[in-house]
């Protein structure tokens, strides 16, 4: 990943969003100095981004042994590791706002998906204690597993249009309406997305729900795209792929929540900068059509 137009865009976000974000922080009461430290938060967020992008497989040794002996010359203020963990808390609100820039545009066909991030080894539940309080089973596809959800949105360029972390525990179906809102056209889902609240709710903003049938379900007719399109719902399990084993959104070595959360946001941001993402390669006649 070049770092020069990475850093360019992230740093324009930070001279907007930052000033607007100190001011709305609430404070103690207390008047209290803002010393700028050595590193900008643009730098921060940007040093994490090229972490997940980067191919290695723990933060300490990538800063110890990329950044700071080959990357001097780009980070000329860089500070010690201990220091750099520090600075990651102040990046996990901008990294998550800076991801909602970096969403593609709607083409009137998306897919939606759930992927399992496990903390830890099943095995291992009733002595984990670093998401006790928030992380929760669940079931997926895999079988059981201890985490959260990443619930996700892309479109047939395999751009994200959305996304939303939930506990494990919590029902597939409930996070679509908050992922959906702008989108029209086309949302293909497995039989997991199966409702009809939830259907009728999406057509309501210009979006049809297309899954497969249960067994036990009446046979329906169905458009041969829509038949063809629902064959190409492994698109976003792709795209589940490579978040968890190139981007790496999925570990257990996290020793706090924010820590957590800003993994995620930073593989996801990641992934949005690569420059060959899993694609249907749909004209824009044949787009045309099928979203009509």
């Amino acid at each position: 990943m070049d770092i020069l137009p990475l850093f360019c865009d992230i740093d324009d976000f930070c001279s907007v969003f930052e000033p607007a974000w100190r001011r709305r922080l609430l404070t103690s009461g207390k008047c209290r100095r803002h010393k700028p430290g050595a590193l900008a938060l643009s730098e921060v967020m940007t040093i994490l981004v090229l972490f997940h992008a980067s191919g290695y497989r723990d933060f300490k040794t990538f800063y110890t042994r990329h950044v700071a002996e080959h990357l001097g010359r780009d980070f000329p203020r860089l500070v010690s590791y201990g220091r750099f963990v520090e600075l990651q808390r102040e990046a996990l609100v901008p990294l998550w706002c800076y991801l909602r820039t970096r969403f593609g545009g709607c083409t009137g066909i998306a897919f939606v998906d759930a992927t399992a991030l496990s903390v830890c080894h099943n095995l291992r539940i009733p002595q984990h204690k670093v998401f006790w309080d928030s992380a929760r089973r669940g079931q997926g596809s895999m079988g059981w597993f201890y985490g959260f959800k990443l619930h996700l949105v892309i479109n047939d360029r395999g751009e994200l249009l959305g996304c939303y972390l939930t506990p494990g525990n919590v029902d597939d179906r409930r996070p679509v309406p908050h992922m959906v809102r702008d989108l029209w056209g086309k949302l293909f889902g497995d039989k997991g997305y199966i409702s009809r609240p939830l259907g009728t709710l999406l057509s309501a903003q210009g979006l049809q729900l297309v899954t497969k049938l249960k067994k036990n379900m009446k046979n329906r007719f169905l458009p041969l795209c829509d038949k063809l399109l629902l064959r190409k719902r492994a698109l976003i399990e792709t795209v589940n792929d490579q978040l968890k084993n190139i981007s790496q959104v999925e570990h257990t070595r996290h020793r706090s929540l924010w820590n957590f959360l800003g993994n995620v946001a930073a593989g996801l941001i990641a992934y949005s900068w690569r420059e060959k993402k899993p694609s249907l390669n749909i004209q824009v006649k044949e787009q045309f059509l099928i979203s009509n």
